[in-house]
């Protein structure tokens, strides 16, 4: 038996499967398949306070995190109303629209919470999973991704950066494998998601629609780690979906050997003609933005000393800056406004990018980081 929470047409539906024992297992599904279930202001603000009802009740075994359409799990963050607001606040000369970094905070407490959550979140990746999305998927204990899946951290193509846990997930990359994988934003399968640990199954799209009622049957017992196990089991035993070959060999490691961003990027430029998919990426980095580029270098530089509440903080402090800067705002009107594909970066080329204004993307511009309370709240 299912108890819908509240309407079918909720950006995010809610529901609860009713299992043995008074047991309940909590499904939230991304409900926006216009938008490829981009990630909005409204979903965030359903999925966190159901996200803390969820943990509070003990009837509550796991999460089920799923998506409406077969197109996307979510592809990203609602980026046209960041837009809108920032253009507000650039027109204005000042602050007169805080949306951007309303949205940023919500957003990375959300993905702290996931990724702090003491039950199981079971995540089901299909399809574009980008950006914002990547951020929830990330963060789930159980991240099961299929033949169709593809995904990215883009923000090379609009002037952002990897956030919403992108400081934390390309820190536990190869060192080759994140520098590429940032910089250039490229497309990863099913089999590279499971090479890196970004997936942790893998199963056939055919077999989403059944999964909860699998799931339903299992012997839930109330013990995280226990039913953490069960969960395994149920799906090593599901068939599993025929992947794509992994991209990832065809990155040579020396693309993380080089310790200044000329040495990266001439190493990376280094593989143009070796193969499509690392030209489609090369093509990304080189027509991309180049404060980006040298953020992700800064990023990965930092990211080795950090927790994960601290990865979030730093990421609250550079989505400001962008947010308050040129590019962002460029890169998503030549993107997604506009669309004519021609923007035009503050830097035109990673030569001519100062080291000193990528490092004020670092500088925190409040006496106090808005997420400074992570590690006591969640």
């Amino acid at each position: 038996m299912t108890r819908l929470l509240n309407s079918e047409s909720a950006a995010v539906v809610l529901s609860e499967h009713l299992l043995a024992k008074g047991f309940v297992l909590a499904e939230a599904r991304l409900n926006s398949e216009a938008t490829l279930n981009a990630l909005s202001l409204d979903m965030i603000d359903i999925l966190d306070p159901a996200l803390r009802r969820w943990k509070q009740n003990e009837r509550v075994v796991a999460v089920l995190l799923t998506s409406s359409g077969n197109r996307a799990f979510s592809a990203g963050g609602d980026i046209q109303a960041l837009y809108r607001a920032m253009m507000r606040n650039h027109q204005a000369g000042e602050r007169v629209d805080e949306y951007p970094y309303e949205f940023f905070e919500r957003e990375y407490r959300l993905d702290y919470l996931l990724h702090r959550y003491t039950k199981p979140v079971i995540a089901l990746g299909h399809g574009v999973i980008m950006g914002g999305g990547l951020g929830i998927f990330s963060a789930a204990r159980f991240r099961i991704v299929s033949e169709r899946v593809r995904i990215a951290l883009p923000e090379v193509t609009i002037g952002l950066f990897p956030d919403a846990g992108g400081t934390w997930l390309l820190r536990g990359m190869e060192p080759h494998i994140g520098r590429f994988v940032g910089m250039t934003g490229s497309h990863l399968n099913g089999a590279d998601a499971l090479d890196i640990g970004l997936g942790t199954h893998n199963l056939s799209t055919g077999q989403f629609a059944s999964l909860s009622g699998k799931l339903a049957s299992l012997a839930w017992c109330g013990e995280p780690d226990a039913d953490g196990a069960l969960i395994d089991a149920c799906l090593r035993q599901l068939p599993a979906a025929t992947l794509p070959a992994s991209q990832l060999p065809l990155i040579p490691e020396s693309v993380g050997a080089a310790q200044e961003l000329g040495g990266v990027v001439a190493s990376l430029r280094a593989l143009a003609g070796r193969d499509p998919w690392l030209d489609r990426g090369l093509a990304n980095l080189n027509g991309g933005c180049p404060t980006t580029v040298g953020i992700v270098f800064e990023q990965l530089r930092r990211a080795p000393a950090l927790e994960l509440a601290d990865c979030f903080r730093l990421e609250m402090t550079v989505a400001t800056h962008c947010a308050d800067n040129h590019d962002f705002a460029e890169g998503v009107r030549a993107l997604l406004i506009d669309k004519d594909n021609n923007p035009v970066w503050q830097f035109g080329d990673l030569e001519s990018l100062p080291d000193a204004y990528v490092q004020s993307h670092f500088a925190e511009p409040w006496a106090r980081n808005p997420l400074h309370d992570l590690e006591r709240t969640s």
